[in-house]
């Protein structure tokens, strides 16, 4: 079953699916077709983001777009239609494509109770159903007039004339000002209230020259020139940055996995109480056994670094105090013990951080988890990590000494109890066997969240990684 449903034996409509456990929304980042292109099931059709990652969409059946519900920017909520296919093309006249709903448009049929299976993820969560509540009495005439306008422009003609209306900068009543979501979208990256604005389009509608006129400097001198508007970015996957008339502030709108990150950080920070401990140790021993697994032919062909064996030795120091992996359940007054651990990366990415995790990392062997963790990095910096690979994670590793940090305070991943940060390496000067000698040495931290992990069983934890670390051999003896 997939998330569609049926206007006529000939017209087919895709909804937006939870492209992730209980995912409410998602932006359409871009469209790869255009009404009229003929598609087939499984082509992907469009691009969108979620709070967790991008994803493509494919469709699921074969046909010719009939019309895209909604331009690329657009943030639609879970189970509102985006696409209409005409599965029996040159069967008859085509009725005219339907208004383009506006984003807080309610959808037009409730969902059915509990998770309903779709193309991509899991099904729409049962509270993915509730919308935002549509702004004043006289907005559905509005939006209706700039849905039309919207779909014209789609469709590459020009929209049909609106009612007649009064042109004055505010509609009558409260009603939204007349612009295109094109538009909107302009004043909203300026900064700039439609409300203010003075239209010159034809019915009232407000144009981009309104817009830019508003956002000129108001109390320039008259002999002096007076400035260009400031060019609007093209839309692209991230979010634009916003350039004040003065270039002395950027503002950055905050959406998609950005705005995932500050929400999970926020409620991560003051939902578990925080402690984080710290060890410095000399991994001279490590160095070389990374050195010497480079040249095993059993290696060969997967990546061989020192997040490598650290990730081995958290895994094994798990494993002889598995009461550290857990999870606190507040709503059931529970802690949750794993007893399979989802080793989750920290991996930096042009669409911020996110943590992937590689999937039963505790059955791997030093090889199967090289190419796990190899696999996961490039997938991550190549923008194709799947909300899936990024959910059910137990720990995490964040190694911040790539960025030549020596150490911090990492703040947990939800719903886990222990976050490991691993600082850079460097040559120092340290006592080795009486003597104070060059060695590898690098520091540890360590947070973990303090309902469920005290302070012996986390210091117990981290002194194992980082016994391991100093005398590897202990892989062996210890696994």
């Amino acid at each position: 079953m997939t998330t569609m449903t049926e206007t006529s034996a000939r017209f087919r409509e895709f909804k937006m699916p939870d492209v992730g456990e209980g995912l409410t929304e998602a932006e359409i980042l871009k469209w790869f077709v255009q009404p009229g292109d003929t598609v087939t099931d499984g082509q992907v059709v469009c691009e969108v983001e979620t709070a967790k990652a991008a994803v493509e969409l494919p469709i699921p059946f074969d046909g010719v777009v009939h019309e895209l519900r909604f331009p690329e920017g657009t943030t639609v909520d879970v189970g509102q239609v985006i696409i209409a296919i005409d599965v029996a093309p040159g069967s008859g006249d085509a009725p005219a494509p339907a208004a383009a709903a506006p984003a807080q448009e309610p959808a037009a049929e409730a969902e059915p109770k509990g998770r309903t299976p779709v193309l991509v993820g899991y099904g729409v969560a049962e509270s993915s159903t509730k919308r935002r509540p549509r702004k004043g009495a006289s907005a559905a005439p509005e939006a209706a007039a700039v849905a039309a306008a919207v779909q014209a422009e789609l469709n590459g003609h020009a929209a049909p004339a609106a009612p007649a209306a009064p042109a004055a900068a505010v509609p009558a009543q409260g009603g939204r000002p007349l612009a295109k979501p094109p538009v909107r979208k302009l004043a909203k990256d300026l900064g700039i209230d439609l409300a203010t604005v003075v239209p010159t389009g034809k019915d009232g509608i407000i144009t981009r020259e309104d817009v830019h006129a508003a956002a000129a400097p108001a109390a320039a001198p008259a002999a002096a020139p007076a400035p260009a508007p400031a060019a609007v970015a093209p839309a692209v996957a991230e979010a634009p940055a916003v350039v004040s008339d003065s270039a002395r502030e950027t503002r950055i709108p905050v959406k998609g996995v950005r705005k995932a990150i500050a929400q999970a950080m926020v409620g991560s920070a003051f939902t578990a109480p925080h402690v984080t401990e710290f060890i410095t140790v000399d991994v001279t021993r490590t160095m070389k056994l990374v050195a010497e697994l480079k040249e095993d032919k059993d290696m060969a062909g997967v990546r061989v670094n020192p997040l490598l064996v650290i990730a081995k030795a958290l895994l094994v120091a798990i494993k002889r105090n598995p009461e550290v992996n857990a999870a606190w359940d507040e709503a059931n007054q529970e802690i949750v013990q794993k007893h399979y651990v989802n080793l989750g990366i920290a991996a930096a990415t042009p669409r911020g951080l996110i943590v992937p995790n590689i999937k039963d990392a505790h059955d791997k062997t030093l090889p199967q988890l090289a190419a796990a963790l190899g696999e996961l990095v490039t997938t991550a910096r190549d923008g194709k990590t799947s909300p899936a690979a990024m959910a059910g994670g137990t720990v995490t590793i964040t190694n911040v000494g790539v960025f030549g940090v020596d150490t911090g305070t990492p703040i947990l991943n939800s719903g886990e109890s222990v976050i490991l940060a691993v600082g850079a390496i460097k040559l120092q000067p340290w006592v080795h066997k009486g003597k104070v000698k060059p060695r590898q040495v690098t520091t540890l931290a360590l947070s973990f969240d303090h309902r469920l992990v005290d302070g012996e069983l986390g210091s117990k934890v981290l002194a194992d990684v980082a016994a391991i670390l100093e005398q590897p051999k202990r892989l062996i003896t210890w696994a």
